[in-house]
């Protein structure tokens, strides 16, 4: 790890910033509180923000990055950006204007990581969530290889620096590292991950093909209209609590300090300035062996976010096969 700028190498050369503001609003959050929480969080030292088309506030978030860099408080290569290919653009004529529609909400020329965000192929159109007349999910047919080499059209385009997947699990992933072929392989995989769905396997694989396990959800979840209600609240485990009070650290800091030392990326959404300024914290403290040992054992593979409008699909669950 590049303690410095606490940033860790992808397999292309690039860097990336170990922690990073994730920028998916709620539902009945104005978009307008993405803008205010990037421009907060690029003020506190956050360097790295994932977004998505399918969060739908990628003009806010490039609003305020290009205002940082206006008022000359980072340069656009200060900035590592990242941003998702959403699951109706997996046909492989339709992923460069996918990036190229980003790039116009966001004002940007490049983004820094280009992410085929889920494994399963949806129908194109104008629709984010096709369905027929019965309500259910309309599938779409398309090899990832075949998707995967026009992502790797767009890196040699220019439009990102670095190419990637997310929510993909072992299978997908050799999938694609055995394409005939293959010309970059993923530098990351962006999964779910916390000390409830600690990811052991899936960690180990991608740490044997040098590709970085980017952890969303790392807190937990707060309880949106994508999260199981029925699962336990993270941050209220008393595990946590007393490791938090060893610490004199936030339970949140715990689970996310956690993360860093097990080798991921970790991702973290806020629209509270306190918070974000908090989460900073995460690089002024160690966690003992002993500390990793207990917060391992909390794992009980647990998921927050099912992602259940896949449900239907013979590949769902997409997940269970690592």
């Amino acid at each position: 790890m590049d303690h410095k700028h606490q940033r860790v190498a992808l397999n292309d050369g690039h860097f990336i910033p170990v922690l990073g503001l994730g920028t998916s609003v709620p539902e009945k959050v104005p978009k307008s509180e993405a803008f205010k929480a990037t421009k907060i969080a690029i003020e506190a030292g956050f360097r790295h923000i994932d977004s998505a088309y399918v969060y739908d506030v990628e003009e806010e978030v490039g609003l305020a990055i290009r205002s940082k860099i206006a008022d000359g408080t980072v340069k656009r290569e200060d900035i590592f950006y990242t941003s998702k290919l959403w699951s109706t653009f997996h046909k492989p004529d339709l992923v460069q204007s996918s990036l190229e529609k980003s790039l116009k909400k966001l004002q940007l020329d490049y983004v820094d990581l280009f992410l085929m965000h889920f494994p399963l192929p949806l129908q194109p159109g104008t629709q984010l969530l096709p369905r027929d007349e019965q309500g259910k999910l309309l599938f779409e047919t398309v090899d990832l290889c075949d998707t995967w080499e026009a992502m790797e059209k767009c890196k040699d385009a220019g439009l990102t620096k670095s190419i990637g997947v997310s929510n993909f699990n072992c299978q997908h992933l050799e999938m694609i590292l055995n394409k005939p072929g293959l010309k970059y392989k993923p530098v990351c995989n962006q999964v779910e991950c916390h000390p409830y769905l600690n990811q052991r396997k899936l960690l180990d694989f991608c740490k044997s093909k040098d590709i970085v396990l980017v952890a969303y959800g790392a807190l937990g979840s707060s309880r949106s209209k994508w999260v199981d209600q029925s699962t336990p609240v993270l941050l209220d485990d008393p595990v946590l609590g007393a490791l938090a009070k060893k610490h004199n650290r936030s339970p949140a800091l715990i689970a996310l300090r956690y993360q860093l030392q097990r080798g991921l990326v970790v991702l973290v959404s806020s629209f509270n300035e306190k918070r974000i300024k908090e989460n900073m914290q995460v690089f002024e403290f160690q966690l003992t062996p002993e500390d990793m040992k207990i917060l391992d054992d909390l794992n009980r593979n647990v998921r927050f976010y099912p992602v259940l409008f896949f449900n239907g699909h013979p590949g769902y669950p997409f997940w269970e096969e690592c």
